[in-house]
């Protein structure tokens, strides 16, 4: 039997990955892993940014959990999705498909944070975060191979 994939779906906040990945898992019959439920579980953050008005993440001690809730994950035969703007700093070694979401329609893209209360300061980090594409770019210079953008605020056809 084939090793299960590993997916990692990245992007700015609220650009569509949680939605894409519950579609994919669904597709799929995969398991999805909520990265923000387990940086809050694990305790994986090393400070609070209080103008952001959000915890800062250590990135080692997410890889690291992350890497070994893979290994445990794999042995149940299942495919893997990771839902997180942080996943694409896992070692690509462990990666087997990199997907980015986008939302090209910046006026939605600020709604949507907006509608998660999030500070104006955030909102423009994220907005410029969007703007700069920096999880697609992160992601090559991370060296992550089949990389595929997928935008959420594409009109779909009736």
């Amino acid at each position: 039997m084939k090793k299960p994939k590993v997916t990692i779906i990245t992007g700015t906040p609220g650009t569509g990955k949680s939605t894409l990945a519950k579609k994919l898992a669904k597709e799929r019959k995969a398991i999805v892993v909520d990265v923000n439920a387990l940086i809050k579980k694990e305790k994986l953050f090393d400070g609070y940014d209080r103008s952001l008005k959000t915890s800062l993440v250590d990135i080692e001690k997410l890889n690291k959990k992350l890497l070994k809730l893979i290994k445990e994950l794999q042995k149940e035969k299942k495919d893997i999705i990771i839902d997180s703007h942080l996943s694409h700093y896992l070692p690509p070694r462990v990666v087997d498909e990199c997907i980015v979401t986008k939302c090209s329609k910046l006026l939605t893209l600020k709604r949507r944070l907006e509608k998660r209360k999030y500070s104006k300061k955030k909102v423009r980090e994220n907005m410029d975060a969007e703007i700069f594409d920096v999880c697609a770019l992160e992601a090559y210079v991370n060296k992550h191979k089949k990389i595929k953008i997928v935008d959420s605020c594409k009109r779909k056809k009736k």
